[in-house]
């Protein structure tokens, strides 16, 4: 009977999430914005393609004339490089129709102290039908890595780009490279489109996590290729109606969903698919997190389908005594981690233990299923782990199945 009702829940999972994503294609993405509609280049209004002057005003000043454009309006940003201190696109605007179509570099100042305490550079907040086409962020990291992996008081970053509190965004074909911190962030929004994203930054460079969405609904990700030093795509608190498809990932940290569970009162993730991934060097693949401590949080309603795994250290991993630092809560994790399948997933792995579900021992995982996993050690079959884990497992099951 269970079987019976968690399969009623995948495939509900799956016309739900199909059904969103034919409503964002059909009619909720914004398109660019047509010929007919008025163009601001930042060029006309002063900004310098050189790569030393600050271009910033020039930019407002586009952003101003097409948020207050009764009109479908563009922002345009030819070729060349254009130093931007810090952009704040704000609306809400008079029309939803902007496209902001890059064609050159935006490059943040090299100075981290000019952003770093911001918490953004590039921002995208309290807007309605905006697409962002083409371009690219250098976040000029490199110097705040040295900092933070030298020990010293850093400020803690700058993401590259921030959306918040929007809907009806696309970002197509845009690069993100070097970020001080966060690559970019989708925060407190609703139907988001990510597609054709390039994320680069360093293997060792610190919390450069590439796509992070917290406390959003209605996001999809598509045909993205990202290598960043932490989490390639995490999910935050207050997530769902996620769909990410064809991301190749590395290096980086996998997946995640979370952390979750830091705080005692909050939201949950659920109805996640995430499918046709490739995972290379990695620290892990596809991941769940959560703190050891008190918690009302839930993860519920995920699917992981069609991944490869190519040297993962941690290929499949639930993992909610998550802890990266010193200061360790060390109790029992509150948040309920429940109907997560993992369905043709084979490659390699970087350990003996392929797959390690380390689950509450007050709230143990339930509902987890296994089909069709095929993962290896070193030309062996890997093992797996299981605490506190509940579940089934069917089809090729290498590393033998703990549940």
């Amino acid at each position: 009977m269970a079987g019976l009702f968690f399969n009623a829940c995948l495939n509900c999972h799956a016309v739900v999430v199909l059904a969103l994503s034919i409503f964002m294609l059909l009619s909720g993405s914004p398109s660019p914005a047509t010929a007919a509609s008025v163009q601001y280049n930042v060029v006309s209004l002063g900004a310098k393609a050189d790569g030393k002057t600050d271009s910033s005003k020039a930019f407002q000043s586009a952003w101003a004339s097409a948020c207050g454009s009764t009109r479908a309006a563009t922002v345009y940003i030819p070729q060349g490089r254009f130093l931007v201190r810090s952009a704040s696109f704000d609306g809400p605007c008079k029309n939803s129709a902007i496209t902001v179509r890059i064609d050159g570099t935006l490059v943040a100042p090299s100075d981290y102290n000019v952003n770093g305490n911001s918490g953004y550079w590039i921002v995208l907040r309290h807007v309605t039908g905006v697409s962002v086409i083409g371009g690219t962020l250098d976040g000029q990291g490199t110097g705040l890595w040295a900092c933070k992996l030298s020990g010293k008081s850093c400020p803690s970053g700058a993401t590259n780009l921030e959306i918040s509190n929007s809907q009806n965004i696309l970002v197509s074909g845009l690069s993100s490279l070097n970020s001080q911190m966060f690559h970019v962030v989708i925060n407190g929004c609703q139907n988001v489109k990510m597609q054709g994203v390039k994320v680069s930054a360093s293997g060792t460079s610190p919390n450069t996590d590439g796509i992070h969405i917290g406390a959003s609904t209605g996001v999809t990700i598509f045909n993205s290729k990202i290598g960043t030093g932490d989490d390639c795509v995490s999910i935050g608190p207050g997530s769902n109606n996620l769909w990410i498809e064809n991301v190749v990932c590395g290096p980086g940290h996998g997946i995640s969903i979370g952390s979750l569970g830091k705080d005692q009162q909050e939201d949950g993730v659920q109805n996640v698919t995430i499918k046709t991934v490739t995972f290379t060097g990695t620290q892990n693949g596809v991941r769940i997190k959560s703190w050891a401590r008190p918690s009302n949080s839930f993860a519920r309603n995920i699917l992981f389908q069609h991944a490869i795994m190519n040297n993962v250290q941690n290929p499949i991993i639930i993992d909610q005594n998550y802890c990266p630092d010193s200061g360790c809560p060390n109790q029992a994790s509150g948040v309920r981690v429940s109907d997560v399948m993992y369905q043709d997933i084979h490659g390699t792995s970087a350990t003996e233990v392929a797959v390690r579900f380390d689950c509450s021992s007050k709230y143990p995982c339930t509902g987890i299923r296994m089909q069709d996993v095929k993962l290896s050690y070193r030309n062996q079959v890997a093992t797996a782990s299981c605490a506190h884990a509940g579940g089934t497992a069917s089809g090729m099951e290498q590393p033998s199945s703990c549940l």
